[in-house]
């Protein structure tokens, strides 16, 4: 069987800015044809960013797709913003994203933290969900903070855990994400990009199953780390705002979507069990552990899963 890829490079047909309140403008685009089935994309992180080929997920002659930095990154503004910044400000800005794009319903498809993010908007409005793809999932509990941030994953690249501990003292190495954290919401813009750096580098050299030197270089850059490590360590401190166990807790609501969960079995920074207790919460959904793949979309069996089922949704083939 022939690996489904990525539809060729599209540009958007609409671009803007929504003011959603608080001080914080989202970027948002929309791409395919107006007018076709609606769908929206959760990118990753917390403060990963859209990218072009995010678009080519769907076929644009049967989709319109909106697409969005979420507050605090990418295209957005203030950029790295904290304040107003929870997963419930993000679950309005969707609602008020599908107001504009004109929607009673959507297809929600997101990935890494976008998982946690479409699983706490399909929880809280289940009718505006005509359906869900979801891949790499994560449901922010402590076990799975402390799998990437502070045992686990370190045995697995002692190499990249090396660079990650080195800008902590080792009085603080006991809790990672508070002393990384500390660093990155402290006074000293150059202590932050540092941290931000180091913090960025270490998730981008371990989301792959084999080394990927463009997503090293991404993670890498001063910018986009900065807004990155901020927000994730804003958003991991406070367990992203929910309860514990929450999104598995309250997946029978989920019930009556239809729905396709996607996931590497090597995926380091979300482990797999997780991903197969989402699968035995819905058992409704089609579930897909991909044999030889690591966390990222780009890996070829699971961009192969994910372009089939926006497919599908769409009724073709």
């Amino acid at each position: 069987m022939t690996l489904r890829s990525l539809y060729p490079p599209i540009e958007p047909y609409e671009t803007g800015m929504l003011d959603v309140g608080d001080g914080h403008s989202i970027y948002y685009e929309r791409s395919g044809r107006a007018g076709a089935k609606p769908a929206v994309f959760l990118h990753g992180g917390p403060g990963g960013g859209i990218a072009p080929d995010h678009r080519r997920l769907f076929d644009p002659e049967l989709y319109d797709v909106l697409l969005f930095d979420q507050r605090g990154c990418g295209r957005s503004t203030p950029h790295a913003g904290l304040e107003a910044n929870t997963t419930w400000h993000l679950v309005a800005d969707i609602e008020r994203l599908r107001a504009l794009a004109g929607a009673d319903r959507w297809l929600v498809f997101g990935g890494s933290w976008g998982s946690t993010l479409a699983l706490a908007y399909a929880e809280t409005h289940p009718e505006r969900v005509s359906e869900l793809v979801l891949r790499g999932i994560y449901t922010c509990t402590r076990p799975e903070l402390d799998w990437f941030y502070q045992f686990g994953v370190s045995e697995m690249f002692p190499d990249k855990w090396e660079r990650f501990v080195a800008p902590i003292p080792e009085a603080e190495r006991g809790d990672m994400l508070a002393a990384y954290h500390r660093r990155l919401t402290g006074a000293d813009p150059d202590v932050q990009v540092a941290a931000a750096r180091a913090w960025s580098l270490y998730e981008g050299e371990t989301i792959t199953l084999l080394p990927n030197p463009d997503l090293s270089a991404q993670h890498d850059d001063g910018h986009f780390a900065l807004a990155f490590a901020r927000l994730e360590t804003h958003y991991f401190v406070n367990a992203c705002w929910l309860e514990p166990g929450q999104l598995l807790r309250d997946a029978g609501r989920l019930r009556s979507i239809p729905g396709t969960i996607v996931h590497g079995r090597y995926d380091m920074p979300c482990p797999a069990r997780y991903a197969y207790a989402l699968h035995k919460a819905w058992p409704e959904a089609d579930f897909h552990l991909i044999e030889g793949a690591g966390h990222a979309y780009s890996e070829p069996g699971i961009l192969d899963r994910l372009v089939r089922a926006t497919d599908h949704y769409a009724g073709k083939g």
